[in-house]
């Protein structure tokens, strides 16, 4: 019961851990979208005014140049009509000899000044809104004055602009004539000749088609680094759970297997401690064959002992890489022979049989004999304790790509799909709820890889849920002269 409860705290702890770091985690998140988000906002606000500020820029120069140029015109009006004034001064001088035709002059004189006071009145005051804005406004210079005015607030991005006439209702300049409606709906609007009071205003229309972009990239730097960190706190928290969940699972099995070499060291424990009982008792009659009874039975579990303990420390050897192989030149077939002598009489006991199937012409390999014994022995040992009754197993060997094949097949229970992932992981057992009707460490599938892959081979497992399960062995051949 004790022992229940601290399992249940450590559940109960580790779900209050990952809670605790998942909240943290996504509050975090939420934190940097806001600041990220308020970043944006005031980037589009900075972009927004600067648009203003710089189109505004233009549409002054625009009116202003246009005032230049009315003036500039005006003064050259004027001159000219100063040249006219003496020429009249000398046709007076002329005149003055004949004083009829005095008198003409001087009429004209003053028709002819009434005139350009008339004149320099009407084009102080000419209505230039009357004149279409596409002849107004020169569009290549126009595109020059925005693109120069953008520049210099720091706005290199792609930018389309288009003139607005309400009073026409269409848009008689654009800069490709591209983004009409985009101009329309989403571009930024400025009143051109400010200054013309008499007529309906036509608009300078600006659309930025990259805008998100442009402001984006403003903060490429500083989103980078913010993605970054997110990034890097999210592996580290995948990575926390993973080696939590990783060293709960190996603290689950290694729990298993001291629950299970304590079952298996038992029980030979028990049986030679009874059979010392009954030979030191003075009650029992004893006899030879009884001594050799008593004596078979001790030899043999303590034999089982050494075995157990043997595979223990393979495993352990393995884990460490301390093992060493002693290479020989060994039959596969002969092997295989040797490993089924050895466990023939306990598939017999279950009403099996074990049939051989040797296909290969070449069958000599560069091996250690006891460690290849043991992975021979320990598949087909294997293949009888999970066929619960008859187990009818079937190894067979066949060459292919300068290797050799074997196969060993078996009727028994079969490995899921998901169990097979982890079926050569140390101290691993296919779980079976609360039945444990099948003895072993779990050790003995990931000794078999292992000493495979030493020997420069592979193994692999095709099975079937509740119907087979065949192991398969790749081994480089060295062909016998």
């Amino acid at each position: 019961m004790p022992k229940r409860t601290f399992v249940n705290v450590n559940r109960k702890g580790f779900i209050l851990i990952i809670v605790v770091i998942t909240l943290a985690l996504i509050g975090l998140m939420i934190i940097q979208s806001f600041w990220i988000r308020s970043a944006i906002t005031v980037k589009e606000a900075n972009f927004v005014r600067d648009v203003n500020e710089a189109v505004s820029s233009v549409v002054y120069r625009i009116e202003k140049e246009e005032t230049a140029h009315r003036l500039k015109d005006q003064m050259n009006f004027m001159q000219q009509q100063q040249w006219m004034e003496t020429i009249d001064s000398l046709n007076l001088l002329k005149a003055q000899e004949n004083n009829s035709f005095f008198e003409r002059t001087d009429v004209n004189r003053f028709l002819r000044k009434s005139k350009i006071m008339q004149d320099i009145f009407n084009n102080m005051f000419f209505d230039y809104s009357n004149i279409p804005v596409e002849n107004r406004v020169d569009v290549f210079v126009l595109d020059s004055m925005i693109s120069g005015a953008l520049k210099a607030k720091g706005i290199n991005t792609l930018y389309e602009f288009g003139i607005f006439s309400p009073s026409r209702n269409f848009m008689p300049v654009q800069k490709t004539g591209k983004y009409p409606k985009e101009l329309l709906n989403n571009g930024f609007s400025f009143t051109l000749f400010p200054s013309d009071m008499f007529s309906s205003p036509d608009y300078l229309m600006v659309y930025f088609p990259n805008e998100k972009r442009f402001i984006i990239t403003q903060l490429w730097g500083t989103l980078s680094v913010a993605i970054i960190f997110i990034i890097l706190i999210i592996l580290s928290f995948a990575y926390t759970v993973i080696t939590i969940l990783k060293q709960k699972k190996i603290s689950d099995m290694k729990n298993d297997f001291i629950n299970n070499m304590t079952h298996e060291f038992k029980t030979p424990v028990s049986t030679i401690s009874l059979a010392c009982e009954a030979l030191s008792d003075k009650d029992v009659i004893k006899s030879e064959n009884l001594y050799e009874s008593y004596i078979s039975v001790i030899s043999e579990e303590n034999k089982r002992l050494g075995n157990m303990a043997e595979r223990i420390l393979q495993s352990a050897s393995l884990e460490k890489g301390r093992i060493l192989l002693k290479i020989e030149e060994l039959d596969v077939h002969l092997i295989i022979a040797e490993a089924i002598n050895n466990i023939l009489l306990q598939v017999e006991k279950k009403g099996g049989k074990i049939k051989t199937s040797f296909n290969a012409q070449s069958h000599y390999i560069m091996a250690d004999k006891i460690h290849f014994t043991n992975v021979v022995f320990n598949l087909l040992d294997n293949a009888n304790k999970y066929t619960p009754s008859n187990p009818e197993i079937e190894i067979s060997t066949e060459n292919s790509y300068s290797g050799i094949l074997i196969s060993v097949k078996d009727n028994g229970l079969g490995i899921s799909k998901a169990n097979q992932k982890k079926i050569f992981e140390k101290l691993y057992r296919v779980p079976s709820g609360n039945i444990h009707n099948v003895k072993g460490f779990g050790l003995g599938l990931s000794y078999v890889k292992a000493i495979v892959e030493q020997h420069g081979g592979k193994i692999t497992l095709e099975s079937e849920l509740n119907k087979r399960t065949n192991f398969i062995i790749y081994l480089p051949i060295n062909s016998k002269s």
